[in-house]
């Protein structure tokens, strides 16, 4: 395990925080027309795979302790998740805003990313 001081993220945590709060909000309203269940899951998964999976050093409270390349996965599935369901229920311009959240999510959370990797 490195001993590489883990990044300060304030800035991409906020920017995180935001693109997991769309897909939290885009993607049961995107699947609910199809399927009312799966939207409810939707968002269990969206929410509960990171509250239960984590990478040690990256939170205080670890339910179940992953390597980072996982952690990094499961910030990618939220931010698919959002691009994805707000170009399916949202108007293009508030889509198109959601994809440059999460583009400038993805640049911000590199030096994180690169911590993580070496957990």
């Amino acid at each position: 395990m490195s001993s590489t001081p883990r990044p300060d993220d304030r800035v991409a945590s906020a920017f995180r925080f935001a693109a997991e709060l769309v897909a939290w909000v885009a993607t049961p309203w995107a699947l609910a027309p199809h399927s009312v269940p799966l939207a409810v899951l939707s968002v269990v998964v969206l929410i509960g795979l990171p509250t239960v999976f984590s990478t040690p050093g990256d939170k205080r409270n670890v339910i179940v302790a992953v390597p980072g390349h996982v952690t990094i996965a499961l910030v990618l599935l939220q931010l698919v998740a959002a691009v994805a369901a707000a170009w399916v229920a949202w108007h293009a311009f508030a889509a198109a805003l959601v994809s440059v959240l999460a583009v400038v999510t993805v640049v911000l959370e590199l030096p994180r990313w690169r911590w993580l990797v070496s957990r």
